[in-house]
């Protein structure tokens, strides 16, 4: 006796058109800021964001494991835009203290300075692709949509699972 795979659960007219809206909106909205931080400040936006979460930890330092996760993006493709910043002068890797095997990044003053010349036109760009568009209500039912999403789709329990920032 055979079974059969149950049927898919095809998205609804509404839930089709709400998928297909937020699809064009987030790949309008990366390309768009990754286009004003390429042409303003010469860096691609996940540069950028790598450089704003070393700038927002103590001493401008850390793990790289840990950069990897919280910048949602593979080990391979830190290694890389951090060497890429390396060339800039704007980030430098040292040894982890407590960990022979883990390397720590480093934002410099002149990643900082980077960081800070590049910030006033990138939330401008910010504003005008999301915040301006939308009332309060709004901007409060974003967030509280996407930490929604965000936290459904987080590892549970120690259950790793096939996670960018692990390959």
């Amino acid at each position: 006796m055979t079974t059969r795979a149950p049927e898919p659960r095809w998205l609804s007219e509404d839930e089709q058109r709400a998928w297909r809206a937020y699809m064009a909106s987030t790949q309008l909205v990366s390309d768009a800021l990754d286009r004003q931080l390429q042409r303003d400040a010469r860096m691609p936006h996940a540069y950028y964001s790598l450089l704003v979460w070393l700038s927002e930890t103590p001493d401008r330092r850390m793990r790289m494991t840990e950069l990897a996760e919280r910048s949602k993006i593979t080990r391979s493709r830190l290694s890389h835009a951090i060497s890429r910043l390396e060339e800039n002068g704007w980030v430098r890797r040292e040894n982890c203290p407590s960990d022979r095997r883990g390397q720590l990044a480093v934002l410099t003053d002149e990643g900082f300075a980077a960081l800070a010349a590049a910030a006033p036109g990138h939330v401008e760009a910010v504003r005008g692709a999301i915040f301006d568009r939308l009332s309060e209500e709004q901007v409060r039912q974003l967030g509280e949509i996407c930490r929604v999403i965000a936290g459904g789709l987080q590892p549970e329990n120690g259950v790793v699972g096939d996670l960018p920032w692990l390959r």
